[in-house]
């Protein structure tokens, strides 16, 4: 009898040409879903990268229209010559450490409230571009943030006109200038000083868990001593946001670039100095923890500051040698 199995002892069976055919097909379609299958398990981090927070840049432009509004409402109360302030307080460095104080205690309690726990209340661009400097913050997240200060402090000055009126324009609204007859130089290496101490301080205290919790109240105390000391030379903006809101309702815009120079150099110097690559430098500066989806907890080993750093090493190095 003629067997019905060919392939003499391993007993396979004999295929159909047809089934061959529809067998290597179906070889071929496991290959090409073998192939596609890991680019389809990477979509959801590809779209974690992309992805807009708008929530968090609301809460940004809320907690700087909030620290805008009240911090420059108590400049204007502090200062303006026909407030009570000035005959309590005559002296007028007693008053700068207030007025620092208050407005550094506005900025900390937005932190530890809702907004800063969605958004991590930078209220700063230059604070913001500080972070991603860390590799803390992603860019695109950097620069939502900082259209969102933007926007919410020409919406905190602009109330500043109906609540203070003439008030507050005796005071410019709170807008920032430098001191008269000093070269241009100064007020803008004062602002970058200034900037350096601020953000420098932050980056340092999120940097280390054991002084994370205590970054709200470092702010304060610090920027009062800043304002104490330094605003004779450039009256202390250290954001960019916070000198634009008042200098666009004043329509005073001709000493704008400083506060946006001196800021930019003073933060992009604290980030290459104080970012440490074996740390996360948490880009918050209340709830730390608080981060679900893993938006300000990036390591510093591949940010941008640590890959100049060790550029600029590396550079030097190679110049030693030659």
């Amino acid at each position: 009898m003629r067997s019905r199995v060919a392939g003499g002892s391993r007993g396979r069976p004999r295929l159909h040409p047809r089934d061959a055919v529809a067998g290597h097909e179906r070889v071929r379609e496991v290959r090409v879903t073998r192939q596609v299958m890991p680019l389809s398990t990477d979509l959801p981090a590809v779209a974690r990268r992309t992805r807009l927070h708008w929530q968090a840049y609301a809460a940004e432009f809320v907690g700087t229209f909030l620290l805008i509004f009240l911090g420059l409402s108590v400049v204007i109360f502090d200062f303006s010559a026909a407030s009570p302030m000035v005959t309590a307080v005559p002296d007028a460095f007693v008053r700068r450490l207030i007025t620092g104080f208050l407005f550094g205690t506005v900025g900390a309690l937005v932190a530890v409230g809702p907004m800063g726990r969605t958004s991590g209340a930078h209220l700063d661009p230059v604070l913001s571009w500080a972070f991603w400097c860390a590799g803390s913050l992603r860019a695109v997240d950097a620069a939502m943030y900082s259209v969102a200060q933007f926007l919410g402090a020409l919406a905190g000055a602009a109330l500043l006109v109906p609540v203070w009126g003439r008030f507050g324009a005796a005071l410019g609204y709170g807008a920032t200038a430098p001191a008269p007859h000093v070269a241009a130089w100064a007020p803008v290496a004062g602002e970058a000083g200034v900037t350096f101490a601020l953000v420098g301080g932050i980056l340092w205290f999120v940097g280390h868990p054991r002084l994370r919790r205590y970054t709200p109240a470092l702010i304060p105390p610090l920027v009062a001593l800043l304002v104490g000391f330094e605003a004779p030379l450039s009256d202390t903006s250290m954001n960019p946001a916070r000198s634009l809101g008042p200098a666009v309702v004043g329509h005073e815009l001709g000493v704008l670039w400083i506060y946006f120079l001196g800021p930019a150099v003073g933060a992009a110097i604290a980030a290459l100095v104080a970012v440490r690559p074996d740390r996360v430098h948490v880009a918050k500066i209340a709830h730390h923890e608080h981060d679900p989806l893993g938006r300000f907890h990036g390591g510093a080993a591949a940010s941008p500051a640590v890959a100049l750093r060790r550029r600029a090493r590396d550079r030097a190095w190679w110049r030693l040698g030659r």
